[in-house]
């Protein structure tokens, strides 16, 4: 087992775990690797060392030269993303998702027309805007495509 780690071109720092380097590339090439964060699917593999667990002694961290610029997550941007992944699991597991019907089942369910559920799905930008001017409660929500399937 192969575990690289991975960027998005929106900086999100993540980590992918393949049979190989080749798989990698082969599902890379097959737009089957995306973001969890952000589900964008330019994804670049990383400098990595090899890691190591030689026993309960913990690693300092290094530090960098003067001069020297990294883009490594720092802990609060890794801590953010984790949440993000929490929130945005949680949403998908406790809604339903109505896909294109989005905007019809908002409105049924505000107007009483059938049972009160949380619900997700797409609309456009003006059928959000028609919905907020009714006075239904919806936020815009963009989930990555990896998050809505099973999670391996």
């Amino acid at each position: 087992m192969k575990v690289l780690d991975l960027q998005c071109d929106r900086s999100h720092v993540f980590e992918g775990w393949f049979a190989s380097e080749d798989d990698f590339l082969n599902q890379q090439d097959r737009g089957l690797v995306e973001c969890p964060v952000c589900g964008g699917a330019a994804i670049t593999k990383r400098l990595s060392a090899p890691r190591l667990n030689l026993g309960s002694v913990r690693a300092e961290a290094s530090s960098t030269q003067e001069g020297e610029v990294t883009t490594t997550a720092t802990a609060p941007e890794q801590t953010l993303q984790a949440a993000w992944l929490a929130v945005a699991r949680r949403i998908v597991a406790q809604t339903e998702d109505v896909g294109n019907r989005f905007a019809e089942e908002a409105r049924k369910i505000h107007y009483g027309e059938t049972k009160e559920r949380g619900i997700r799905g797409q609309a456009s930008r003006a059928e959000a805007e028609s919905l907020i001017e009714e006075g239904v409660a919806v936020v815009p929500l963009p989930l990555p495509e990896a998050l809505k399937g099973p999670l391996q």
